[in-house]
């Protein structure tokens, strides 16, 4: 899980390769590097920790080549130090690499090299790649093109999953990038062009991209971009118009972009919403336009993902289950693949990964895929590798989302799992109009009530001064807000390193309320009106064993039982996590900044899972 870019072209590469790294550093930070042909030669700058201490490293600021790859990494194979750092150089100073991914062979191919002369300075499984090409370039290579050719060799002998970018001294016209299951993508420029991991590195400078599939080679010069496929035969590649706005990549004000994107849900989902539906008229999904046939024949669904994206799956079962009456079943991507799942083509299978490329979800994608099932992603990254690989794709519309700790994405994928529901549930007639209606006005409504959300936050940050310090918290739910607990716990895990678990309320008495003593924080969601006096119920237990309480609700409770009540407004059952949540990552927020931590870039965590 790393962050890779590339130039080629007429301006000084350097301060083009270093903003493009501080636009990735929330894939990975614990070490970063550039790598510049400069005056004939290699010239490589690298070091532990964030981008920033880039610019201090001796002779940065005086390389004036126009050609260069650039690295922040996240560690997967040794540990965090400048040996470590990408990118990575053969033994000849001739090839230098960056890499995200991991390289599942690389001990056989680090003996077979040591075995012919080779040495290596790190830990890495990446310092592989550049000795294979010089092996190769070497070793028998024919015909046009040896620099591609060593490249498509070395990368021959590859299993796992990479994305890499390659440039060469001998070849100081051009640069190499070729991917698989890693995201990748190539910015075209006027007179220049770009390589990087995700857009908005590279954003500031084009608008046009290319995004690259499984197995094809780019080779980019300084005014064109060729594409070859996995037998290195040339063909033609669209080109694809991103419409973000540059400065939507930006804090805008905020403090942090963490902040930034939990006040954008209200646009968010109403950019989710779009023009998918309008009261008194049928959901528009002319991207899946599933028959009533087709949709009558599915007898099983699986929604597949991790993390905050499988917490929004959870919500998204309760909806499905509720409208369609089909069995919806929510899984974790990494163990799904492994316990050989019952799917055949009756099954549909969603696959939800806000960038997209999250290792996991893809694998278990094309499982699925092979199984004979159905298969639709859900994404917030138009052309990422998980809307390749499904048979259906739909798009949350939240913009770009930077924090490592999701928000907006899991809102607007919770809006949009309802609004698939609706679509489903009208193509089977499955449920009343009126009820499909009610709620397509609770959805329309929702961004004005987030907004007034965020337009009350002083009791969520006084009750953050109040808890940043302690070591344990708890919270509590029932139906669709034991899956905001979850989402609940998760964020603050993330962001604040306070330990927290999330229980279904009633299963309090099983064992959990073991851990219950005094002046414990206990955190209770109660939204759901049938569900009510059951929840006082669960909360009192804790309050007799001491715990102070934090109540989110929107249902009229006796507020004076407990230490502190978070008033939300009002909505269906359904679509309450939509809202429910954000007082949640408000004071995950506010804890984190309490406690003094970074909150876009919490420690061992990075944006996008690019590994297993």
């Amino acid at each position: 899980m790393c962050g890779i870019v590339g130039y080629i072209g007429d301006k000084k590469a350097t301060p083009i390769l270093i903003n493009g790294l501080l636009s990735l550093e929330y894939r990975g930070y614990d070490s970063a590097g550039i790598a510049v042909l400069d005056k004939d030669k290699i010239v490589v700058r690298k070091d532990k920790g964030r981008v920033n201490n880039l610019y201090d490293l001796v002779g940065i600021n005086d390389l004036t080549g126009t050609v260069g790859i650039a690295h922040t990494r996240w560690a997967t194979h040794g540990k965090p130090s400048k040996e470590n750092a990408h990118p990575h150089m053969d033994n000849s100073s001739t090839f230098a690499v960056v890499h995200n991914g991991i390289i599942e062979n690389y001990t056989e191919i680090r003996s077979f090299l040591e075995n012919k002369g080779y040495k290596f300075l790190s830990q890495t499984d990446t310092e592989v790649i550049p000795n294979l090409i010089h092996y190769y370039s070497e070793n028998g290579i024919q015909g046009e093109n040896p620099f591609l050719r060593a490249v498509k060799s070395a990368v021959d002998d590859l299993k796992g999953s990479y994305a890499i970018g390659v440039i060469s001294n001998k070849y100081p016209d051009r640069l190499i990038a070729v991917r698989k299951d890693s995201p990748l993508v190539i910015g075209k420029g006027i007179g220049e062009n770009f390589i990087a991991s995700d857009i908005p590195a590279i954003l500031p400078y084009t608008r046009e991209f290319y995004l690259p599939d499984d197995n094809e080679f780019v080779e980019i010069y300084e005014n064109k971009v060729q594409f070859y496929d996995s037998s290195l035969v040339e063909h033609s590649k669209a080109i694809k118009n991103i419409e973000w706005d540059a400065c939507a990549a930006e804090k805008d004000g905020f403090e942090d972009y963490m902040l930034k994107e939990i006040y954008e849900q209200s646009s968010a989902i109403r950019e989710t919403i779009g023009s998918r539906f309008r009261l008194g008229e049928k959901c528009d999904f002319d991207d899946l336009n599933f028959s009533k046939e087709f949709l009558s024949s599915i007898n099983k669904i699986y929604i597949v993902a991790c993390g905050t994206a499988m917490h929004a799956g959870l919500t998204g079962k309760t909806i499905i289950e509720k409208l369609c009456k089909i069995p919806v079943t929510v899984d974790i991507a990494s163990e799904f693949r492994y316990r050989d799942p019952i799917i055949d083509k009756n099954t549909l299978c969603i696959f939800i990964s806000q960038s997209g490329e999250t290792a996991d979800t893809i694998a278990a994608l094309k499982l699925s895929k092979e199984k004979g099932a159905t298969t639709l992603a859900i994404s917030n990254v138009i052309g990422s590798s998980i809307t390749r690989e499904a048979n259906y794709t739909i798009y949350t519309h939240a913009g770009p989302e930077i924090a490592v700790a999701s928000t907006k994405a899991y809102s607007s994928q919770v809006v949009l799992l309802a609004i698939l529901a609706i679509y489903f549930a009208e193509v089977l007639d499955s449920t009343s109009n009126e009820v499909l209606e009610n709620l397509k006005s609770e959805i329309l409504d929702l961004p004005v009530k987030i907004s007034n959300i965020l337009d009350n936050t002083e009791e969520i940050k006084a009750f953050a001064k109040k808890v940043y310090t302690e070591k344990d918290m708890f919270f509590l739910g029932r139906g669709t807000d034991y899956n905001v607990a979850l989402e609940g716990s998760l964020k603050l895990k993330e962001i604040s390193y306070i330990h927290s678990e999330a229980y279904a309320a009633g299963e309090l008495k099983h064992g959990p309320i073991a851990l219950i003593e005094n002046n414990v924080t206990v955190i209770g969601i109660i939204t759901d009106p049938k569900l009510i006096e059951k929840s006082l119920s669960n909360i009192q237990e804790v309050i007799t064993r001491g715990a102070k309480t934090l109540i989110i609700t929107n249902q009229i409770i006796p507020s004076d039982h407990f230490n502190y009540v978070i008033n939300i407004p009002n909505t269906s059952a359904l679509l309450s996590p939509i809202l429910s949540v954000i007082p949640l990552q408000l004071l995950s927020y506010y804890i984190s900044k309490n406690k003094g931590l970074d909150v876009d870039k919490p420690r061992n965590l990075a944006k996008s899972v690019t590994v297993e």
